[in-house]
This record gives C-alpha cells, structure tokens and sequence, in this order.
C-alpha cells in the first residue's frame, strides 16, 4: 500500500466536496438549471455575424461630375477623417451629383465618439464649394436577411401593394419590424415646365421649386393659449387639382400666376422598380434581423402568419419565401446535430469498454454537465447556436471527458491496485492529477485562445470556436475536480462491496489489455529506448516525407470554400437609347434560356432544378460598375434558385455555364453579369486594385486585366468599378457673360436644376414615401440644348449659353474610387474553387505573370484585395497567434514543471502532429484551408495533454528508480488513460469523416487535422515522448561531461586553461564573422562561416575524445 500523503490546501478542498455529497449535487444542479434555461434563449443562426462598425458620410453636390466631386470634396475631407482615432480604412465613391464616404472602424470602438468625431471633421473641413446641398453623416445599422416574401398573381400592382401592407401590419403585430419593399408604386407628381414659360415669367426652375414647397407644404403655427387646440399653416397638397392652383408669383398688377398656368402635372401610374414572376408582376417584402434576432424563430413567424393571411385572400394570390436561410441554417444545424449523437454514442461506448460502469457513468455524466454549464456561459456572453459554436461543441464531446478520465481512472488505480479505501482514492487522485489536469486543460484554453487574436472577417467568423471551447472546457475543469470526486467515492464504495455481473465485459476487456500492455506493448518501449537514434531517426525522416506532400503540390492550398447557396444571378444593362420593353424583352430571352436549360438538366438527372425565379426590371441585384449615373429603365436582373446542393449532383458554377452558353444577347445588351451566391464574409475570389493618379490611364490597365483573365473559364462575372458614363462639357465664361453678370457657379447650378430637376417636397400618403419633382420639359434638354438654352443672371439678364460660355466636351467616367486617399480602381470576378489545382493555377499566373505586365505596361501599382486580402491578413495573424500560443504553453509548463528544458521534452512532439494531419487531407483529397490551420492551432493544445501527464508520472517514479525503468513504468502505466483520451476525441469526430453532406465539405478540414493529427499522434506520443526524455538524459550527460573539459582545471592542469582559450577563440572568431558579415555583407559570407564552424566543431570533437582515449577524464554518473 502507498504511503500516506500529508495532507495539503487542496486535498482538503477535494476531501470537502468529497464528504458532503449535498454540496458536490447541489453544483450540479445549479449547472443543469442554469444550461436548461440558457438553451432556450440561445439565438440560432447560420453563421455568427459578421458586423463591420461604419460611418457613412455622404455628399450631395447637384450637376457635379465624378471627378469633381473627387478633387472638389472628397480630396478636402479625407486628410481629416484618416487622422481621426480608430478608423482601420476609408473608401470613398464618387458619382455623378454624390460622393460616399466609408469609413470602418476598429472592432469594438467606441461609435458614439466616433460619429462626433466625424461630425468635428467635417465641420471644420475647409475650402468646400459653396453649393454642396448638404452632407449627411449616419452610422450604419447592421441588418440580415431573413427571407423575402414574394406576392404575385393575376392582380395590378395596386392590388398587389396591398395585400402586401396587410401582411406587414400582422407582421408588426408579431413584433417583426425590420421590414422593407420592393416594386410598390412611391407616389411622384411630375411638375413639367417649359423654357418658354420660365422666361415669359422670369422665372428660374429653382425659384418655382420653392414657391411650390411653400404652398404645397403645411407647417406647425402653434397651440392656442389654453392649449386645447394646435394650429397649422397651409395644407397639404399632393393631387393636381390642389397643386395647379398655388401661386407662384404674383405680378405687380396683383395678378397671381398659378402653378398650372405654366406647366403640366402628373402623378406616375407604374413603379419605378417592378418585378416578374412569369407573366404576372410581384411584390418583395424583404424581412430582416438585427443583430440580436434569431433567424430561426423570425422565419417561424413568417410562415405562420402567410398561413393565416392566405385563409382571407384569392387562391390565385400566390405568397412564396425567397432567398431563405432558415431551412439552410435548420439542415446544417441538424447534420452537426446527427453526427454529434453519433460521436457522443462512440464515446459513451469507449469510456464502458475501458472503464467499469459506474466509473464510465459519473466520467459520462461530465459531458452534459459541461454542455449544460457552457450553455448557460453562451447566454451570458451572447454567443448564438450556429454552424462555427456548434461545431466546436462537437469538437469539444470527446475533448471535455479527458480530464475526467485522467481523474477517475487513476482513482480506479489507486482503489483496485494500491488497495487505497475508496475516500483516500477519489481525494488522491484528485489531489495528485490536478496539476497535470489543470496544466492540461490550460495549455489547450491557451492554444484556442491563440484564434481570438485573428481580427478581420474572417477573425469575427470563427471567433466562436476559441469561446465556446474554452467555456467548455473550464466547464469540464469545474466538474471534474468539485463533482466527480464524490461521485467516484460512492462509485469505488459500491464496486468494493462486490463484483457486479454488468462489469464484465470491462472486466474482460482490461484483463485483456493489461496482457497486451505487460507482454507486447512493454517489450515494445525497451526495444524503443534501446534504438532510440533510430528510432528518432525514423520519425523525423517521416515528418519531412510528410511535409514534403505540401511543397510538392500533393497536398493542395484553399483559402475559403464556403457553402454553396444556390441562387444565381444575371444582371444586365441595356445600351443608351434603348427602351424599358428592350430591357424586358433582354429578360424574357433570359428566362427561356432557364427553362431550356432546367429541362436539359431535368433530363440527365430526373429533377427540375429550379426552385424559384424572378425578374427584375428598372434596377439590378447587384449594380453592375459604370451604370450608377444610368436610365433606371436600361437595367434589370433575373434571378433563380437551385434545390439544395445535396440534392444534385452537380455544382451551381456548372449550371450558371450552362446557363451562360444558351443565352442569346441581344443586340441592344451592353453587359451582362453572371454571378453565383455565396455564404460567409468571403469576398470576391479575384479582387485586385490598381492605384494610380491617371483615371484613364487605370480605366485603360483594367481593360487590358480583364481581358488577360477573361479566357480561363473558372473566371467569371468580371467587372470593374469605373465605367465610362456620358459626355461631361467643360464650360468657362467668356467676357460677354460677365458683362452680363453671370457667374460660373450660377450657370451650372440653372442649368443642373435644368437637367437633373429638383425634388421640391417630400410626404407620407400611408406607409409611402412621396415626391414632388419639378423638371424641365424633355423637348427642352435634348440635342442642341447645351448650346441654345437660355440663363438668367442674378440681376435677371437672359442670355443663350453659347454666348456667355465656352464650352469643351470631354467624355467622363460614372464613377472616381479612393482608399485611404489613393485614387484606385477595382476589377472584381468570381473564381471557381471546385478544381482547387487549377484555381491555384490562376491565382499564380495572376500574382506572377498577369499582374507585373500591367505594372510595366501602365504604371500603375497593382495589390490583390477581396479574399486575397483577407487570407493574407488571416495567416499573418494566425502565425503570429500560434507563435504567442506556443510561448504561453511553453512559459506555463516552465512554471509548472520548474525547468526550463522539460517543456521542450513535451513540445517536440507538436510538430509530428502534421504528419497525421498532412497525409489525412492526401488520403481524402481534401485541400488545406483556413478551417486546417484553426485545427492545427487547436491541435497545438490537445496533442501535449497526454505528454504533460505523461512526464508527471515520469517525474514522480524517477524519485524511485533508475531513468530507463522510470520512462517504461510510465509509459505503461499512462497508456490506458492516454488511448482512451485518444479515442474518445477522436471518435467524437469522426462521424463527421463520412459525412457526405456539401454543407458540412467546409468543416471538414478541421475535423481531418484533429481526428488524423490525435490519432497519429498518440502513436507518435508513445513512441517518441520517451525517446525524447531519454535522449534529453543522454544530453545532460554529454553537457556535463563537455563543461568538465572545457572550464575543469582538475581534469589536466596542463590542457585545462589551453582548452578554454581555444573554445573562447573559436567562439570570438563565429562573432567576428557574423558583425562582418553585418557591417559588410560578404557575398560569400555563408560558405565561409559554415567552413570554419564545422572546422572548429571538428577540431574540439577530436580534442575531446582523445582526452577520452587517453583516460584523461570519463563520463561521471549525473547527480540529478
């Protein structure tokens, strides 16, 4: 029997909880109320969002070209706003009449002082033309989609508007109101006037434009004394009757000249916006979140109120849901959900086929306590459920019993084999397994606290894992030392009293295992630590074989492969001149390409593919670059969405070629945008800015890489954010006009007033939004207009343009970019990942090849953004994360080991867990991506639990026998605990191996990374862990042996001092050639200092093992 230990501070804390089972029961029950209530408020979700803190300034400057909003405005503010404090970028956008300013903030900043320090900069922003409207500064609200709800039938747009506001008024009711719609009628009155009647009145348009907002306004005028009534000024006046009879001026005569006596008005009958749904138009109710609405329960409402509205409307009124992520979010919830209970089956099977049952129940018990406690800490902290939390609870199921086995399994051991009483046991070996416990579990919250530090996007994306796996497993800490022990007390009680029949298969098991372990796996230790250099030998050639799988290309790169959507875009714009029935027509020929090529698709594979489909006319889905300034009615958008991705055989990327190739273009079609959706922060797969100061000549190199990238056909929807727009006139006034009394600022704002109208009132007409528009007759503004029309002057003199201007026409772009001050331009496409070599192929010839043509043929600079950008900041970060996590694990187990050089002994064996992980993705074919390093930084933790348990007991069976048998005794003993440790992590996992599922495929790297790189690594543990002590023994014994022969006078008083010099010299001389090679830098630096540190190693080898020869001094026993 084992000596009785003294009793220590935390001995009597366990013995505490031991004794008073009430105390131990009751923190369980607290865990398990606290987990049941949290679980339920938990929000659900696809993936965590992914919220950007912007400000959003923005600029309204009538009749501005680009460039001059560029040079004008944006050139003045920026300086200021990349001086203020936490701004991480600026991007501005120039078009014509308005320029945007973004600006995004640090995570976490402070916004409310960061809208005021918008506001100061801006305010104090000199040298701003005088005739910027108003600049409008708003901090962004941060929406997601949940659904769309699409009303459509045999029934007007009226109609259609609203069955549509029914339906968000019992919305409301329901407390959903992130609402928005599309393709209802917003009431406009068109004022037209014509040049004549301004001038035969005298008469500018923006003079009428006030009279009107004057007289068709009503405005407050006060309370009555006793305050029982409010009083108004005017009425409002939206219907043309009403508004043909406001003054608007009134002669000296007295005579009052009406609104109707000098212009037509009319109210548009058809909506700017209108979408299709076959022959029938649609209405899209568009429902959103914030950020702390759950998806899953918004959906659930939706559906049940279209369930309840449509038992009062017409059959023919068809109500369908768009664009929906709540099936996507419940089918991956549930494929992570199956394959955790298979996970958690085949780790329950693993904890009762090494462990007896009541030892395999109370470690069991550990898991849902765990979940439950983390649960609660998911509440508090507002992590929600989705696919990243979820996944790492997953990752955690076989992860949260390691310290519970540890614990009970020596608890075991002490009972069955040092015959301990089962209270002695159950405080002992928590007592005696806390440190390594507790030293285990923090090296893996280090390792997973290594992702926090990863920002950007992507940062924000898995933040979720490090969290939730922390939580866990300080959760399982928290049981496995305040509640198992007493649980195991009563286990071991129980199980002393008699042999139960339902521990037999256990019992068989074991007895089994411990003569595999004497017999076979015993033998097998000696026979490695005889060979240990051979053995070490072997597992590094085995590393570097492994590793040479990744530079040879065997093993692929891929940053981000996200789940597939399914919904698939074409957006178009049409040529100027063309017609709204043009761009309908354009569409229509897109729809029957559709159904040409759903029929062909139904064929071969037995399934129409479509599950939805609609078009657009009067907008796109996604504006295509260059028609920002264009006739709404030249652009439109079809828009289709696929049966799930597991439900087909072939991707969306091969449907939208499909689609591409039947499509006939229209003459009239000037650009056409096939795009496909994705999940997830990604990016664009291609997204590269060129910097320069020469707009046309940026224009010029983008042509020149799109047309470089446009023959490989995993590019597609390339386009850049720099169209070319309309004809711009430069116009100076000539002598003739300031005699007159013109002024250049006056003329262009007459005739941008002229040209682009001017919205004199803004109403409400019910949940709509209305506009009173004045504008200049179209006879008037067109052909010779910028040469014929007439201006007045302040002092109220007409005069013809082409008299008090000169006028030079140049062609302008729609659109200047800046970032961060630097004038750029955007190329943007999407690149197809499903033959990861061949977009691996592209991406190379675009770095190495495509890009420095450009360079050297424009002049411009050149810099991979988008997803490129984002993978870059994402493995800088993660090196310098996994480099401070190993650090932090290294200080640690210096701390608790008290030695410097036993943590290396444990951390050695990290990177022999690539060797599983690399030949894991060979053998499944699957790339490395972002989701394999989150593995390896996770697997950096877990993979040395086993090790520092390992040594521990190393450590304390060193005190009784020699090096060798201690590194056997200690590897044979801790071999149960580490296998099954093993095996549950790994099998917890593993489910998800065989998952065939495309929305798990993104997963899947992880799970490769921890189910092979564990797996090989407990081999690689047993092997070479005690390889590694007793060559770390063996090394101490040369270190010692080598200071005697170099700093011991008593070995020879001859050679002793003569040593040292030479050992100083050879030192001084590797100095010298460093500091020279610095203050120099030698060409042939590297060949010479090589030559002479292998001379000089040589030469004290040789002197050393002839003092050994000559039986100057031998090897003495080590004192430690």
């Amino acid at each position: 029997m084992e000596t009785k230990s003294k009793p220590t501070l935390f001995g009597s804390f366990f013995g505490y909880f031991i004794a008073h089972s009430t105390i131990a029961n009751l923190v369980l029950v607290l865990i398990v109320v606290l987990g049941l209530f949290s679980i339920n408020k938990l929000r659900s979700q696809f993936f965590p969002d992914v919220i950007i803190e912007t400000i959003y300034v923005s600029i309204n400057w009538p009749g501005a070209g680009a460039e001059d909003l560029d040079s004008g405005v944006v050139g003045f503010l920026e300086p200021s706003l990349l001086e203020l404090e936490g701004v991480e970028q600026i991007v501005s956008r120039s078009y014509e009449g308005v320029s945007r300013i973004k600006i995004d903030f640090i995570s976490n900043w402070d916004m409310e002082k960061a809208l005021d320090d918008v506001k100061l900069a801006v305010e104090e922003a000199q040298n701003l033309p005088d005739e910027i409207d108003d600049i409008d500064i708003k901090r962004r609200v941060w929406r997601d989609r949940v659904t769309n709800v699409v009303f459509s039938g045999p029934f007007s747009v009226q109609q259609l508007e609203k069955y549509s506001d029914q339906f968000l008024q019992i919305l409301y009711s329901k407390g959903i109101s992130k609402t928005s719609t599309q393709g209802g009628m917003n009431p406009i009155v068109r004022v037209v006037v014509p040049e004549s009647s301004l001038i035969k009145n005298n008469l500018t348009l923006r003079e009428l434009s006030g009279a009107v907002s004057t007289g068709a306004s009503s405005r407050p005028a006060g309370e009555t004394s006793d305050g029982l009534a409010r009083l108004k000024a005017g009425a409002q006046k939206t219907q043309e009757i009403d508004l043909s009879g406001i003054t608007v001026k009134t002669l000296g005569t007295g005579e009052n000249i009406k609104l109707g006596d000098i212009g037509s008005i009319s109210v548009d009958r058809s909506p700017a916006v209108e979408f299709f749904k076959g022959e029938y138009p649609a209405i899209i109710t568009r429902v959103d979140r914030g950020s702390e609405g759950d998806a899953i329960e918004i959906q659930e409402k939706v559906e049940a109120t279209i369930e309840e509205f449509q038992l009062n409307t017409p059959d023919t009124l068809s109500i369908e849901l768009s664009g929906t992520r709540t099936e996507a979010i419940k089918n991956r919830l549930n494929i992570l959900i199956s394959n955790g209970i298979v996970g958690l089956i085949l780790v329950l099977f693993f904890l009762f086929l090494f462990l007896n049952a009541e030892t395999a129940f109370w470690v069991a018990v550990g898991i849902p306590v765990a979940l439950f406690a983390s649960f609660g800490f998911m509440y508090l902290l507002g992590i929600s459920i989705n696919m990243i939390s979820l996944f790492a609870l997953i990752i955690c199921l076989g992860i949260v019993v390691d310290d519970a086995i540890v614990v009970a399994e020596h608890a075991d051991y002490r009972a069955s084999i040092l015959k301990e009483n089962p209270y002695n046991a159950a405080k002992n070996a928590a007592t005696f397994m806390g440190l390594p416990v507790f030293t285990a579990t923090i090296t893996t919250v280090l390792a997973f606290s290594g992702l926090v530090l990863i920002g950007g996007r992507f940062g924000s994306l898995i933040a979720d894992i490090p969290y939730t796996v922390i939580l866990v497993l300080l959760a399982s800490l928290l049981e496995c030392f305040l509640i198992l022990p007493n649980h195991m007390f009563h286990s071991l009680k129980n199980s002393a009293k008699r042999i139960k029949w339902y521990n037999a298969p256990s019992r068989k098991f074991n007895e089994k295992f411990e003569i595999f372990k004497n017999k076979y796996f015993r033998n097998f230790i000696q026979l490695n630590l005889q060979y240990r250099y051979l053995s070490l030998v072997f597992m590094l050639s085995l590393l570097f074989c492994s590793v040479s799988l990744l530079v040879s290309g065997d093993v692929k790169w891929r940053f981000w492969n996200p789940p597939e959507i399914g919904r698939l875009t074409a957006n178009i714009a049409m040529v100027p001149g063309a017609t709204r029935n043009d761009t309908l027509i354009m569409l229509r020929e897109l729809e029957r390409a559709n159904k040409k090529v759903a029929e062909d698709f139904q064929k071969d594979n037995g399934r129409n593919p479509i599950t939805f489909r609609i078009m657009q006319v009067g907008g796109n889905e996604r504006l295509i670059a260059g028609t920002e300034n264009r006739d709404k009615d030249l652009l439109g958008s079809f828009t289709v969405e696929l049966i799930d991705a597991d439900s087909r055989p072939y991707s969306s990327f091969t449907y939208l070629a499909a689609l591409q190739d039947e499509v006939n273009k229209s003459p009239l079609l000037e650009t056409i945008s096939f795009r496909r959706w994705g999940s997830g922060p990604g990016s664009d797969g291609i997204s590269i800015n060129l910097t320069g100061s020469d707009p046309k000549n940026l224009k010029a190199a983008a042509e020149q890489l799109k047309a470089s990238l446009s023959p490989y056909q995993e590019v597609s929807a390339l386009e850049d954010n720099q169209g070319y727009d309309k004809t711009e006139y430069i116009m100076t006034l000539t002598d003739y006009g300031k005699k007159l009394g013109f002024t250049i600022d006056g003329v262009g704002r007459q005739l941008s007033d002229r040209l682009n109208g001017i919205e004199s009132l803004t109403f409400l007409k019910g949940n709509k939004t209305g506009k009173i528009i004045l504008e200049l007759d179209k006879e008037d503004s067109k052909g010779d207009f910028i040469y014929n029309a007439k201006v007045r002057s302040k002092s109220g003199n007409y005069g013809s343009l082409s008299d008090i201007v000169k006028i030079r026409a140049q062609y302008g772009f729609s659109s200047v970019t800046r970032e961060d001050g630097q004038k750029l331009i955007t190329v943007t496409g999407q690149l197809s990942e499903e033959d990861a070599e061949q977009a691996e192929f592209v991406k190379d010839k675009i770095a190495n090849e495509i890009l420095p043509a450009i360079e050297e043929n424009f002049g411009v600079i050149s810099n991979l953004t988008g997803l490129a950008e984002q993978e870059r900041r994402f493995l800088g970060e993660a090196l310098i994360a996994f480099l401070l996590c190993v650090l932090g694990i290294y200080l640690t187990l210096a701390w608790v080991f008290a030695s410097w050089s036993r943590p290396m002994v444990i951390m050695l064996i990290i990177p022999f867990g690539l060797i599983g992980a690399l030949w894991g993705h060979y053998v499944y074919g699957i790339a490395l991506s972002m989701f394999s390093i989150i593995g390896l930084i996770g697997m950096t933790g877990i993979i040395i639990n086993d090790s520092i348990v390992l040594i521990s007991t190393f450590n304390e069976y060193r005190k009784k026998m020699d090096n060798l048998g201690a590194i056997t005794k200690a590897t044979c003993d801790r071999l149960r605990p580490i296998l099954l440790t093993t095996l549950t992590t790994v099998f917890g996992l593993a489910p998800l191996l065989f998952e065939q599922s495309r929305d798990a495929q993104f997963l899947k790297p992880t799970v490769i990374t921890l189910v092979f790189g564990l797996g090989f690594g407990m081999v690689i543990l047993l092997t070479i862990v005690p390889v590694f002590i007793a060559v770390q023994h063996d090394l101490y014994k040369f270190y010692k042996s080598f200071t005697r022969f170099v700093f011991s006078l008593r070995l020879n008083r001859q050679n002793g001092w003569k040593n040292l010099t030479y050992f100083l010299i050879f030192l001084l001389g590797v100095l010298s050639l460093i500091v020279a090679q610095v203050l120099f830098s030698f060409e042939y630096f590297f060949i010479f200092f090589t030559a002479y540190v292998c001379i000089g190693l040589f030469y004290v080898w040789f002197a050393f093992m002839k003092l050994i020869q000559d039986r100057v001094f031998s090897f003495r026993k080590p004192t430690f």
